[in-house]
Protein backbone atom coordinates (compact mmCIF):
# COMPACT_ATOMS: atom_id res chain seq x y z
CA UNK A 1 0.00 0.00 0.00
CA UNK A 2 1.22 3.48 -0.81
CA UNK A 3 2.44 5.14 2.37
CA UNK A 4 0.11 7.86 3.57
CA UNK A 5 -2.73 7.06 1.20
CA UNK A 6 -4.82 5.50 3.98
CA UNK A 7 -5.09 8.86 5.70
CA UNK A 8 -5.81 11.11 2.73
CA UNK A 9 -8.67 9.59 0.75
CA UNK A 10 -12.02 11.36 1.09
CA UNK A 11 -15.27 10.15 -0.41
CA UNK A 12 -18.86 11.40 -0.32
CA UNK A 13 -21.29 9.01 1.38
CA UNK A 14 -25.05 9.18 1.78
CA UNK A 15 -26.88 7.46 4.64
CA UNK A 16 -30.47 6.56 3.77
CA UNK A 17 -33.26 5.36 6.01
CA UNK A 18 -35.14 2.09 5.51
CA UNK A 19 -37.29 3.67 2.81
CA UNK A 20 -34.25 4.64 0.75
CA UNK A 21 -34.64 8.35 1.51
CA UNK A 22 -31.27 10.13 2.00
CA UNK A 23 -31.16 11.66 5.47
CA UNK A 24 -27.47 12.51 5.91
CA UNK A 25 -24.69 13.20 3.45
CA UNK A 26 -21.11 13.68 4.48
CA UNK A 27 -17.51 13.33 3.44
CA UNK A 28 -16.21 10.02 4.74
CA UNK A 29 -12.72 10.63 6.03
CA UNK A 30 -10.38 7.85 7.15
CA UNK A 31 -10.61 6.80 10.80
CA UNK A 32 -7.40 8.53 11.89
CA UNK A 33 -8.42 11.88 10.39
CA UNK A 34 -11.99 11.67 11.69
CA UNK A 35 -10.88 10.97 15.25
CA UNK A 36 -8.33 13.80 15.29
CA UNK A 37 -10.78 16.33 13.88
CA UNK A 38 -13.55 15.15 16.18
CA UNK A 39 -11.38 15.66 19.24
CA UNK A 40 -10.54 19.19 18.12
CA UNK A 41 -14.19 20.05 17.64
CA UNK A 42 -15.21 18.63 21.00
CA UNK A 43 -12.48 20.67 22.69
CA UNK A 44 -13.62 23.72 20.74
CA UNK A 45 -17.21 23.21 21.88
CA UNK A 46 -16.04 22.93 25.50
CA UNK A 47 -13.99 26.13 25.30
CA UNK A 48 -16.86 27.90 23.56
CA UNK A 49 -19.19 26.90 26.36
CA UNK A 50 -16.83 28.05 29.11
CA UNK A 51 -15.97 31.35 27.45
CA UNK A 52 -19.62 32.00 26.63
CA UNK A 53 -20.63 31.57 30.26
CA UNK A 54 -17.95 34.01 31.32
CA UNK A 55 -18.65 36.64 28.65
CA UNK A 56 -22.31 36.89 29.59
CA UNK A 57 -21.69 37.54 33.24
CA UNK A 58 -23.40 34.44 34.50
CA UNK A 59 -20.99 34.26 37.39
CA UNK A 60 -18.99 31.21 38.32
CA UNK A 61 -20.28 28.15 36.44
CA UNK A 62 -20.30 25.09 38.69
CA UNK A 63 -22.55 22.68 36.79
CA UNK A 64 -21.23 19.78 34.70
CA UNK A 65 -22.27 19.55 31.06
CA UNK A 66 -22.12 17.17 28.12
CA UNK A 67 -20.91 17.56 24.56
CA UNK A 68 -22.79 15.19 22.25
CA UNK A 69 -21.37 14.51 18.79
CA UNK A 70 -24.29 13.39 16.66
CA UNK A 71 -21.81 12.74 13.87
CA UNK A 72 -20.38 9.88 15.90
CA UNK A 73 -23.85 8.32 16.06
CA UNK A 74 -24.05 8.51 12.27
CA UNK A 75 -20.64 6.83 11.97
CA UNK A 76 -21.74 4.06 14.31
CA UNK A 77 -24.89 3.52 12.26
CA UNK A 78 -22.86 3.29 9.07
CA UNK A 79 -20.54 0.81 10.76
CA UNK A 80 -23.50 -1.31 11.92
CA UNK A 81 -24.94 -1.46 8.42
CA UNK A 82 -21.60 -2.55 7.01
CA UNK A 83 -21.08 -5.33 9.57
CA UNK A 84 -24.66 -6.52 10.15
CA UNK A 85 -26.56 -5.41 7.05
CA UNK A 86 -29.37 -7.95 7.54
CA UNK A 87 -30.00 -7.10 11.22
CA UNK A 88 -32.22 -4.07 11.80
CA UNK A 89 -31.22 -2.10 14.95
CA UNK A 90 -33.87 -1.20 17.52
CA UNK A 91 -32.15 1.30 19.83
CA UNK A 92 -32.44 0.48 23.55
CA UNK A 93 -33.99 3.69 24.87
CA UNK A 94 -33.08 2.83 28.47
CA UNK A 95 -29.44 3.43 27.58
CA UNK A 96 -29.90 7.12 26.79
CA UNK A 97 -33.36 8.70 26.32
CA UNK A 98 -32.00 12.04 25.02
CA UNK A 99 -34.73 13.24 22.59
CA UNK A 100 -32.16 14.71 20.19
CA UNK A 101 -30.35 11.38 20.00
CA UNK A 102 -33.64 9.53 19.51
CA UNK A 103 -34.74 11.95 16.78
CA UNK A 104 -31.50 11.38 14.86
CA UNK A 105 -31.87 7.61 15.15
CA UNK A 106 -35.47 7.86 13.99
CA UNK A 107 -34.31 9.85 10.95
CA UNK A 108 -31.72 7.15 10.25
CA UNK A 109 -34.50 4.56 10.20
CA UNK A 110 -33.79 2.58 13.36
CA UNK A 111 -36.48 0.98 15.48
CA UNK A 112 -36.75 1.39 19.24
CA UNK A 113 -36.66 -0.99 22.19
CA UNK A 114 -38.84 0.44 24.98
CA UNK A 115 -39.50 -1.00 28.43
CA UNK A 116 -41.90 1.43 30.14
CA UNK A 117 -44.75 3.86 29.56
CA UNK A 118 -42.37 6.82 29.72
CA UNK A 119 -40.03 5.34 27.12
CA UNK A 120 -42.97 4.55 24.85
CA UNK A 121 -44.34 8.07 25.29
CA UNK A 122 -40.94 9.64 24.54
CA UNK A 123 -40.46 7.72 21.30
CA UNK A 124 -44.05 8.13 20.12
CA UNK A 125 -43.86 11.90 20.75
CA UNK A 126 -41.19 12.06 18.03
CA UNK A 127 -43.71 10.81 15.48
CA UNK A 128 -42.28 7.29 15.33
CA UNK A 129 -44.71 4.73 13.96
CA UNK A 130 -45.74 2.17 16.63
CA UNK A 131 -44.68 -0.58 14.23
CA UNK A 132 -41.06 0.53 14.74
CA UNK A 133 -41.25 -0.22 18.47
CA UNK A 134 -40.78 -3.42 20.42
CA UNK A 135 -42.07 -3.33 24.01
CA UNK A 136 -39.19 -5.48 25.22
CA UNK A 137 -40.08 -5.97 28.86
CA UNK A 138 -41.18 -9.55 29.66
CA UNK A 139 -42.90 -8.49 32.91
CA UNK A 140 -45.19 -5.52 32.33
CA UNK A 141 -47.75 -3.74 34.48
CA UNK A 142 -51.41 -3.70 33.54
CA UNK A 143 -51.27 0.07 33.04
CA UNK A 144 -48.36 -0.22 30.61
CA UNK A 145 -50.23 -2.85 28.59
CA UNK A 146 -53.28 -0.59 28.46
CA UNK A 147 -51.07 2.29 27.29
CA UNK A 148 -49.55 0.10 24.59
CA UNK A 149 -53.01 -0.96 23.41
CA UNK A 150 -54.23 2.65 23.23
CA UNK A 151 -51.18 3.83 21.27
CA UNK A 152 -50.98 0.94 18.83
CA UNK A 153 -47.82 -0.71 20.17
CA UNK A 154 -48.48 -4.42 19.74
CA UNK A 155 -45.08 -6.12 19.47
CA UNK A 156 -43.99 -7.22 22.95
CA UNK A 157 -42.03 -9.91 24.78
CA UNK A 158 -43.00 -12.50 27.40
CA UNK A 159 -41.31 -15.36 29.26
CA UNK A 160 -43.88 -16.67 31.78
CA UNK A 161 -47.44 -17.98 32.04
CA UNK A 162 -48.83 -15.17 34.18
CA UNK A 163 -47.65 -12.57 31.67
CA UNK A 164 -49.68 -14.34 29.00
CA UNK A 165 -52.81 -13.99 31.13
CA UNK A 166 -52.17 -10.24 31.56
CA UNK A 167 -51.57 -9.78 27.85
CA UNK A 168 -54.76 -11.68 27.04
CA UNK A 169 -56.70 -9.27 29.27
CA UNK A 170 -55.14 -5.93 28.30
CA UNK A 171 -53.42 -6.38 24.91
CA UNK A 172 -55.19 -9.30 23.21
CA UNK A 173 -54.01 -8.32 19.71
CA UNK A 174 -50.34 -8.44 20.72
CA UNK A 175 -47.65 -9.78 18.42
CA UNK A 176 -45.80 -11.86 20.98
CA UNK A 177 -42.08 -12.55 21.05
CA UNK A 178 -40.95 -15.31 23.42
CA UNK A 179 -37.81 -14.32 25.28
CA UNK A 180 -35.55 -17.30 25.89
CA UNK A 181 -32.64 -17.70 28.27
CA UNK A 182 -29.20 -16.58 27.09
CA UNK A 183 -26.12 -15.69 29.07
CA UNK A 184 -22.59 -14.42 28.58
CA UNK A 185 -20.73 -15.05 31.83
CA UNK A 186 -18.20 -12.40 30.81
CA UNK A 187 -20.79 -9.66 30.22
CA UNK A 188 -20.71 -6.48 32.30
CA UNK A 189 -24.23 -7.25 33.53
CA UNK A 190 -25.72 -10.73 33.18
CA UNK A 191 -29.46 -10.66 32.49
CA UNK A 192 -30.08 -14.41 32.29
CA UNK A 193 -30.73 -14.68 36.01
CA UNK A 194 -33.74 -12.35 35.73
CA UNK A 195 -35.30 -12.99 32.32
CA UNK A 196 -35.66 -15.74 29.73
CA UNK A 197 -37.46 -19.07 29.41
CA UNK A 198 -35.36 -22.18 28.93
CA UNK A 199 -35.74 -24.26 25.80
CA UNK A 200 -37.50 -26.93 27.90
CA UNK A 201 -40.12 -24.52 29.27
CA UNK A 202 -40.69 -22.77 25.94
CA UNK A 203 -43.06 -25.41 24.58
CA UNK A 204 -45.58 -25.16 27.49
CA UNK A 205 -45.52 -21.36 27.13
CA UNK A 206 -46.25 -21.55 23.43
CA UNK A 207 -49.02 -24.08 24.06
CA UNK A 208 -50.61 -21.75 26.61
CA UNK A 209 -50.44 -18.84 24.17
CA UNK A 210 -52.25 -21.01 21.63
CA UNK A 211 -54.94 -21.93 24.18
CA UNK A 212 -55.50 -18.23 24.95
CA UNK A 213 -55.84 -17.36 21.28
CA UNK A 214 -52.75 -15.16 21.29
CA UNK A 215 -50.38 -14.66 18.36
CA UNK A 216 -46.69 -15.53 18.77
CA UNK A 217 -44.54 -14.18 15.94
CA UNK A 218 -40.98 -14.81 17.07
CA UNK A 219 -38.22 -15.34 19.61
CA UNK A 220 -35.84 -12.96 21.40
CA UNK A 221 -32.86 -13.25 23.71
CA UNK A 222 -30.33 -10.97 25.41
CA UNK A 223 -26.87 -12.32 26.28
CA UNK A 224 -26.17 -9.49 28.74
CA UNK A 225 -25.07 -5.88 28.85
CA UNK A 226 -21.61 -5.32 27.41
CA UNK A 227 -21.05 -8.79 25.99
CA UNK A 228 -17.63 -10.20 25.07
CA UNK A 229 -18.21 -13.91 24.43
CA UNK A 230 -19.27 -14.59 20.83
CA UNK A 231 -20.22 -18.18 21.67
CA UNK A 232 -23.06 -16.86 23.85
CA UNK A 233 -24.73 -15.42 20.75
CA UNK A 234 -24.10 -18.58 18.72
CA UNK A 235 -25.62 -20.84 21.40
CA UNK A 236 -28.63 -18.56 21.82
CA UNK A 237 -29.30 -18.52 18.07
CA UNK A 238 -29.24 -22.31 17.95
CA UNK A 239 -31.66 -22.47 20.88
CA UNK A 240 -33.90 -19.94 19.13
CA UNK A 241 -34.04 -22.20 16.07
CA UNK A 242 -35.33 -25.04 18.26
CA UNK A 243 -38.03 -22.80 19.76
CA UNK A 244 -38.97 -21.61 16.27
CA UNK A 245 -39.66 -25.25 15.45
CA UNK A 246 -41.93 -25.56 18.49
CA UNK A 247 -43.88 -22.49 17.41
CA UNK A 248 -44.30 -23.65 13.84
CA UNK A 249 -45.54 -27.04 15.02
CA UNK A 250 -48.33 -25.24 16.89
CA UNK A 251 -49.33 -23.23 13.83
CA UNK A 252 -47.68 -19.92 14.69
CA UNK A 253 -46.16 -17.82 11.89
CA UNK A 254 -42.65 -17.51 13.34
CA UNK A 255 -41.21 -14.59 11.37
CA UNK A 256 -39.06 -12.55 13.79
CA UNK A 257 -35.75 -13.18 15.58
CA UNK A 258 -34.55 -10.54 18.04
CA UNK A 259 -30.90 -11.12 18.97
CA UNK A 260 -31.03 -8.52 21.74
CA UNK A 261 -28.26 -6.23 22.90
CA UNK A 262 -24.82 -6.45 24.44
CA UNK A 263 -23.05 -4.90 21.44
CA UNK A 264 -20.06 -2.68 22.16
CA UNK A 265 -17.99 -0.20 20.23
CA UNK A 266 -14.79 -2.14 20.95
CA UNK A 267 -15.79 -5.50 19.48
CA UNK A 268 -18.62 -5.09 16.97
CA UNK A 269 -16.57 -6.54 14.11
CA UNK A 270 -15.64 -9.64 16.14
CA UNK A 271 -19.23 -10.24 17.23
CA UNK A 272 -20.53 -9.65 13.71
CA UNK A 273 -18.04 -12.12 12.20
CA UNK A 274 -19.47 -14.82 14.46
CA UNK A 275 -23.09 -13.79 13.94
CA UNK A 276 -23.26 -13.61 10.16
CA UNK A 277 -22.52 -17.30 9.39
CA UNK A 278 -24.69 -18.73 12.18
CA UNK A 279 -27.62 -16.50 11.24
CA UNK A 280 -27.29 -17.53 7.61
CA UNK A 281 -27.08 -21.19 8.62
CA UNK A 282 -30.03 -21.27 11.03
CA UNK A 283 -32.26 -18.54 9.55
CA UNK A 284 -31.46 -18.41 5.82
CA UNK A 285 -34.63 -16.64 4.64
CA UNK A 286 -38.16 -15.61 5.56
CA UNK A 287 -37.28 -14.34 9.04
CA UNK A 288 -36.84 -10.69 9.97
CA UNK A 289 -33.71 -10.13 12.08
CA UNK A 290 -33.56 -7.31 14.62
CA UNK A 291 -31.29 -6.38 17.53
CA UNK A 292 -31.40 -4.01 20.51
CA UNK A 293 -28.08 -2.10 20.60
CA UNK A 294 -27.84 0.71 23.13
CA UNK A 295 -24.38 1.57 24.37
CA UNK A 296 -22.94 0.74 20.95
CA UNK A 297 -24.65 3.83 19.53
CA UNK A 298 -24.56 6.20 22.50
CA UNK A 299 -21.45 5.59 24.60
CA UNK A 300 -18.75 7.10 22.39
CA UNK A 301 -20.90 10.04 21.24
CA UNK A 302 -20.99 11.86 24.60
CA UNK A 303 -18.24 13.63 26.53
CA UNK A 304 -18.83 14.82 30.09
CA UNK A 305 -17.08 17.92 31.45
CA UNK A 306 -16.76 18.33 35.23
CA UNK A 307 -15.38 21.14 37.35
CA UNK A 308 -12.99 20.73 40.27
CA UNK A 309 -14.70 22.26 43.32
CA UNK A 310 -12.08 21.54 45.95
CA UNK A 311 -8.72 19.90 46.50
CA UNK A 312 -7.06 18.31 49.50
CA UNK A 313 -3.30 17.96 49.36
CA UNK A 314 -1.27 15.68 51.58
CA UNK A 315 1.26 17.79 53.40
CA UNK A 316 2.48 15.43 56.12
CA UNK A 317 5.75 13.56 55.74
CA UNK A 318 3.94 10.24 56.22
CA UNK A 319 1.52 10.98 53.37
CA UNK A 320 3.89 12.04 50.60
CA UNK A 321 3.28 8.81 48.65
CA UNK A 322 -0.52 9.11 48.77
CA UNK A 323 -2.48 10.67 45.89
CA UNK A 324 -3.99 14.09 46.50
CA UNK A 325 -7.78 14.39 46.64
CA UNK A 326 -9.91 16.17 44.03
CA UNK A 327 -13.62 16.89 44.51
CA UNK A 328 -15.67 17.48 41.36
CA UNK A 329 -19.28 18.40 40.59
CA UNK A 330 -20.49 14.98 39.43
CA UNK A 331 -20.09 11.53 40.92
CA UNK A 332 -21.36 7.96 41.21
CA UNK A 333 -24.83 9.07 42.29
CA UNK A 334 -24.97 11.14 39.11
CA UNK A 335 -23.40 10.44 35.73
CA UNK A 336 -20.84 7.94 37.04
CA UNK A 337 -23.25 5.25 38.28
CA UNK A 338 -21.44 2.76 36.02
CA UNK A 339 -18.41 3.00 38.28
CA UNK A 340 -20.54 1.33 40.95
CA UNK A 341 -22.69 -1.00 38.87
CA UNK A 342 -20.30 -2.15 36.16
CA UNK A 343 -16.99 -1.38 37.92
CA UNK A 344 -16.08 0.81 34.96
CA UNK A 345 -12.72 2.57 35.05
CA UNK A 346 -12.81 6.20 33.95
CA UNK A 347 -9.77 8.28 33.07
CA UNK A 348 -10.19 12.05 32.68
CA UNK A 349 -8.02 14.56 30.89
CA UNK A 350 -7.53 18.22 31.78
CA UNK A 351 -9.39 20.73 29.63
CA UNK A 352 -6.89 23.26 28.28
CA UNK A 353 -7.62 26.10 30.68
CA UNK A 354 -8.15 29.66 29.56
CA UNK A 355 -8.85 32.77 31.62
CA UNK A 356 -11.00 33.08 33.69
CA UNK A 357 -11.02 29.34 34.39
CA UNK A 358 -7.66 29.11 36.10
CA UNK A 359 -6.73 28.37 39.67
CA UNK A 360 -7.64 30.81 42.43
CA UNK A 361 -4.05 30.48 43.58
CA UNK A 362 -1.93 33.55 42.82
CA UNK A 363 0.81 31.28 41.52
CA UNK A 364 -0.41 30.38 38.03
CA UNK A 365 2.68 28.34 37.17
CA UNK A 366 1.80 24.68 37.00
CA UNK A 367 3.95 21.75 37.90
CA UNK A 368 4.13 19.97 34.54
CA UNK A 369 4.98 16.54 35.81
CA UNK A 370 2.99 13.45 36.69
CA UNK A 371 0.62 13.88 39.61
CA UNK A 372 -1.64 11.22 41.11
CA UNK A 373 -5.15 11.99 42.26
CA UNK A 374 -8.17 10.28 43.75
CA UNK A 375 -11.31 11.91 42.36
CA UNK A 376 -14.46 12.19 44.45
CA UNK A 377 -18.01 13.21 43.59
CA UNK A 378 -19.84 16.10 45.32
CA UNK A 379 -21.97 14.13 47.81
CA UNK A 380 -21.18 13.46 51.45
CA UNK A 381 -21.06 9.68 50.92
CA UNK A 382 -17.62 8.07 50.99
CA UNK A 383 -18.85 5.59 48.35
CA UNK A 384 -18.92 8.53 45.93
CA UNK A 385 -15.47 7.86 44.50
CA UNK A 386 -15.14 8.31 40.73
CA UNK A 387 -11.55 7.12 40.31
CA UNK A 388 -8.65 6.15 42.56
CA UNK A 389 -4.98 6.95 42.13
CA UNK A 390 -5.35 8.46 38.65
CA UNK A 391 -2.12 9.67 36.99
CA UNK A 392 -2.34 13.14 35.41
CA UNK A 393 0.47 14.80 33.48
CA UNK A 394 0.10 18.13 35.26
CA UNK A 395 -1.10 19.65 38.49
CA UNK A 396 -4.89 19.98 38.86
CA UNK A 397 -6.34 22.96 40.71
CA UNK A 398 -9.66 24.30 41.95
CA UNK A 399 -11.61 25.74 39.03
CA UNK A 400 -10.10 23.38 36.48
CA UNK A 401 -12.36 21.31 34.24
CA UNK A 402 -11.86 17.62 33.50
CA UNK A 403 -13.07 15.89 30.36
CA UNK A 404 -14.41 12.33 30.40
CA UNK A 405 -14.89 10.52 27.08
CA UNK A 406 -17.38 7.72 26.37
CA UNK A 407 -20.09 8.96 28.73
CA UNK A 408 -23.21 8.42 26.63
CA UNK A 409 -24.45 5.09 27.98
CA UNK A 410 -26.31 4.67 31.28
CA UNK A 411 -25.15 8.05 32.59
CA UNK A 412 -27.98 10.60 32.44
CA UNK A 413 -30.45 7.70 32.39
CA UNK A 414 -29.33 6.39 35.78
CA UNK A 415 -28.40 9.66 37.54
CA UNK A 416 -30.10 10.45 40.86
CA UNK A 417 -30.68 13.59 42.94
CA UNK A 418 -29.07 12.15 46.05
CA UNK A 419 -27.91 14.77 48.54
CA UNK A 420 -29.84 17.42 46.60
CA UNK A 421 -27.47 17.57 43.63
CA UNK A 422 -28.99 18.04 40.18
CA UNK A 423 -29.18 15.21 37.69
CA UNK A 424 -30.19 17.50 34.83
CA UNK A 425 -27.15 18.68 32.86
CA UNK A 426 -26.96 20.84 29.77
CA UNK A 427 -25.99 19.15 26.51
CA UNK A 428 -24.10 20.91 23.72
CA UNK A 429 -24.79 19.23 20.38
CA UNK A 430 -22.29 19.16 17.56
CA UNK A 431 -22.31 17.18 14.33
CA UNK A 432 -18.89 16.37 12.92
CA UNK A 433 -20.45 14.79 9.83
CA UNK A 434 -22.54 17.77 8.75
CA UNK A 435 -20.23 20.26 7.02
CA UNK A 436 -16.66 21.35 6.38
CA UNK A 437 -14.60 21.54 9.57
CA UNK A 438 -13.41 25.09 8.88
CA UNK A 439 -16.99 26.32 8.57
CA UNK A 440 -17.88 24.68 11.88
CA UNK A 441 -14.83 26.26 13.50
CA UNK A 442 -15.78 29.80 12.55
CA UNK A 443 -19.42 29.33 13.47
CA UNK A 444 -18.35 28.28 16.94
CA UNK A 445 -16.20 31.36 17.38
CA UNK A 446 -19.03 33.55 16.12
CA UNK A 447 -21.23 32.27 18.95
CA UNK A 448 -19.01 34.09 21.43
CA UNK A 449 -20.13 37.43 20.00
CA UNK A 450 -23.86 36.81 19.88
CA UNK A 451 -26.15 38.57 22.33
CA UNK A 452 -27.74 35.37 23.56
CA UNK A 453 -26.50 31.80 23.89
CA UNK A 454 -28.76 29.16 22.39
CA UNK A 455 -30.32 27.18 25.20
CA UNK A 456 -28.58 23.84 25.72
CA UNK A 457 -27.07 23.92 22.22
CA UNK A 458 -24.06 25.46 20.55
CA UNK A 459 -24.11 24.72 16.84
CA UNK A 460 -20.62 24.15 15.53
Amino acid sequence: MNGGSACTAIRKVTIANDHGTPVHQFCARPHCEVMDSTERLIDLAIQTRLLSLSSRGWGIADEPFFVADLGQVIRQHRRWRVNLPDVHPFFAVKCNPDPNLLKLLADLGTGFDCASIEELRTVLSLGVDPGRIIFANPCKSASSLVFAARTGVTRTTFDNLDELDSIRTFLPNAQLVLRIFASDSDALINLGEKFGATVETSLPLLQRARQLGLDVCGVSFHVGTGAFNTSAYVNAIRHAKIVFGYGKSLGFDMSLLDIGGGFQDCNLEDIACSLRPILKEEFPSGVRLIAEPGRYYARSAYTLVCKILSRRRHIGTDDHDKPDMLYQNDGVYGSFMNVLIEKETVRPSLVAYTWPFHSHDNDTRRKLQEHRYTIWGPTCDSVDCVAKDVPMNSEIRIGDWLKYKNMGAYTTATATRFNGFSNQHDVIYINTESMDYQVMHWKALANLHQDHLRTFTISV
